[in-house]
């Protein structure tokens, strides 16, 4: 890119279109890169500059344009009034890191397993249990953030196709 916006510096529209630009040098505009997208020029400008939130399909395209999957997952994390509250935003690292942080996550399994069993047995989550229980959810949640950081790497580096 010849010349920086440095007033979308930080925005992740934005930085997808530059990393993208890596790999296709049509991304080195905004013009080329709306034209690709299937949006207007001044739209994306307005995207990349936070004047305006982009409609979950123009996410979707720019994620599949630019390769860059994490966008949907940011997306819902951040701006999408529905996922704010459900949806967690997940971090790519390298692979070797992402296998050993899944591999973390699930050392425990067989414990979770049993306490599951244990606090299930009489179909009631008694007040003891309760701190025990909020525990195994936190390790689930563990486990489903770094599974969903893993297949955004697959579908990023290796061109895995799973719906988000």
């Amino acid at each position: 890119m010849g010349k920086k916006a440095t007033k979308a510096a930080d925005n992740m529209y934005y930085l997808a279109r530059c990393e993208a630009e890596n790999n296709n040098p049509d991304f080195s505009s905004r013009e080329k890169s709306a034209e690709i997208i299937g949006i207007d020029r001044t739209r994306l400008a307005r995207i990349e500059l936070d004047t305006i939130v982009p409609y979950p399909e123009e996410v979707k395209a720019m994620a599949e344009a630019y390769n860059t999957p994490e966008l949907c997952n940011s997306y819902c994390a951040r701006e999408c009034p529905l996922g704010r509250d459900s949806v967690k935003e997940v971090t790519i690292d390298d692979f070797d890191r992402l296998a050993l942080k899944v591999l973390g996550s699930l050392k425990d399994i067989d414990d979770l397993r049993a306490s599951l069993i244990a606090i299930s047995e009489d179909g009631v989550i008694e007040a003891k249990e309760e701190a025990a229980f909020q525990d195994i959810l936190d390790s689930l949640e563990k486990i489903s953030n770094n599974a969903k950081a893993l297949q955004l790497w697959a579908m990023k580096n290796i061109r895995l196709k799973k719906h988000i």
